[in-house]
């Protein structure tokens, strides 16, 4: 049951950075193609979108969270049985799986976009 949860979290991970990437495609490529200008802002580009992608689904799938299912807690050794995968554990870990993810992808952006922001202030200073 473990691995199923294990690779159902990723899968939805995986759909969940998939779309955001797809939902903020053209944004982050108007904003390298206006503040950069040259073909290295589609590298730029590419970048961040793989970044995303990855940030995703880390931040989705949460490991540390998911070992509460194999193993024993270590943290609180009266509480030294494994949790059981219930159907509403399972709504609950799906739930977090994509606000995680979304999370995850919702701050990389911001610092993005708060790096091109100075770039884009220092760019019209030296101008």
């Amino acid at each position: 049951m473990f691995f199923t949860l294990l690779a159902t979290t990723f899968a939805l991970a995986s759909l969940v950075s998939f779309l955001a990437v797809r939902f903020f495609d053209r944004p982050i490529g108007a904003i390298f193609e206006r503040i950069i200008g040259d073909e290295i802002s589609s590298a730029w580009h590419r970048y961040v979108k793989f970044a995303a992608y990855v940030v995703g689904v880390s931040g989705g799938v949460r490991i540390y969270n998911l070992e509460r299912y194999i193993s024993a807690s270590d943290l609180h050794p009266e509480e030294q049985k494994v949790l059981e995968l219930t159907s509403e554990r399972w709504v609950l870990e799906l739930y977090r799986t994509i606000i995680e993810t979304l999370q995850s992808i919702a701050w990389m952006l911001l610092i993005v976009f708060v790096a091109t922001l100075i770039a884009y202030v220092l760019v019209r200073r030296s101008h």
